[in-house]
């Protein structure tokens, strides 16, 4: 006769081992990706998908156009960037950064910035005849660049002008002049109107993109300090627009050639 009690016990042994290992079979399987199903919607597609897009994101484009379209000031001529040395465009973004960065510097730091080095490459539009809005700071700076100040020897602000020289770029300049004799060579150095000195600390505003060797301006990298303005290079053309009714023609020389 079959021991009822011993089957029953070796029963129940098995079904907790089965159970087991069905868990730890379980546990350590993997699943993977077999197949990845999607679809192309047109953005020009008048389906479903398409006018819910449009219908979720029509306020905030509605918003936006408002603030980029807002007036903020009127140039009675268009400026651009095309120039030799300088260019009336240049001139602007280089003075208007001096001004309103030193706004900041000296309040700060009690110190004061002497120069304005910007690139050329950075500017990405013009300024139209006509009202000057939100939108035409957005399109002549893109960029999310901020404004720092680097305190350079004057070797290094030679070397500035080295660099434009042999660029032959209208780099936006502010603060400083100079002549470019016959032989290639920056003469006549002036910094605020005096004399360039070798061994003073000039301050220089200019972007986080040059200070971080941008456009090869690897002097930047030789400064003797470094002070982040956390001001953005759109803000202060969007604040100067506000500041002003007309904006300028700016043609004073800042290099000239012998």
């Amino acid at each position: 006769m079959v021991n009822l009690k011993n089957y029953n016990a070796f029963l129940q042994r098995f079904v907790i081992f089965l159970t087991f290992a069905l868990l730890v079979s379980c546990g350590g399987q993997q699943m993977y990706v077999t197949k990845i199903e999607g679809k192309d919607i047109g953005i020009t597609d008048k389906n479903k998908e398409v006018i819910a897009i449009e219908e979720f994101i029509k306020p905030y484009r509605a918003t936006i156009d408002k603030d980029l379209n807002t007036v903020l000031a009127y140039s009675p001529q268009t400026l651009d960037k095309s120039g030799q040395w300088q260019t009336p465009m240049g001139n602007l973004l280089a003075d208007i950064t001096l001004q309103r960065s030193n706004l900041i510097f000296n309040a700060r730091e009690k110190k004061t910035i002497a120069i304005c080095l910007l690139n050329h490459g950075g500017i990405r539009s013009i300024i139209p005849k006509g009202n000057v809005t939100t939108r035409t700071a957005f399109e002549i700076q893109p960029f999310e660049n901020t404004t720092q100040v680097i305190g350079l020897k004057g070797e290094q602000i030679l070397e500035i002008t080295q660099y434009i020289i042999k660029e032959k770029k209208p780099h936006p300049l502010s603060g400083m002049t100079f002549t470019i004799d016959k032989d290639n060579v920056a003469q006549n150095i002036l910094v605020q109107g005096k004399p360039l000195e070798n061994d003073k600390i000039y301050y220089v505003v200019t972007s986080d993109y040059l200070v971080n060797g941008g456009d090869n301006m690897l002097f930047f990298k030789k400064g003797v300090e470094k002070y982040d303005l956390d001001y953005k290079l759109r803000n202060i053309i969007i604040d100067y627009f506000k500041e002003v009714d007309t904006i300028p023609l700016i043609t004073d020389k800042r290099i000239s050639v012998d």
